[in-house]
């Protein structure tokens, strides 16, 4: 018995649906993780860091993004960081919070500068969050 195409095949829309699911599914777990702690060891974070680095330098660059999250690990969504507002660091939570913990204890003192700011804005509205490391 055959089967009508129109039953076959599904709508683009259909497919656009499934596929927004799975987004939707894939930033929750992102998130998930990205929220608790990483149980990375300072020591171990600094090895990471300076490999990341050394990658940067060895292409000529003088800084590097080190990480990029969500705006939603921010309690404020990344209001204070757009504002550049005094004490903006408080906002940050998860493995956002321990990298700036991990900058400010360790690369701060040795001239390292830690650029965070909104780094895209899909439909006008704030997005995700980078944290840019720079030497130069």
């Amino acid at each position: 018995m055959a089967t009508k195409p129109d039953e076959l095949l599904p709508t683009a829309k259909d497919f656009m649906k499934k596929l927004a699911l799975a987004e939707a599914e894939e930033k929750k777990a992102l998130l998930d993780h990205l929220t608790k702690p990483s149980g990375v060891s300072d020591e171990e974070g600094i090895r990471r860091a300076i490999k990341i680095i050394e990658r940067a330098v060895a292409n000529g660059r003088t800084e590097v993004q080190v990480h990029r999250f969500p705006n939603q690990l921010c309690t404020d969504k990344g209001r204070a960081i757009i504002q550049q507002e005094a004490g903006w660091e408080s906002t940050l939570t998860g493995v956002p919070k321990e990298i700036y913990q991990l900058w400010a204890k360790y690369f701060r003192p040795r001239g390292y500068k830690l650029r965070v700011e909104i780094v895209d804005y899909p439909g006008g509205l704030p997005g995700d969050v980078g944290m840019t490391l720079k030497w130069g």
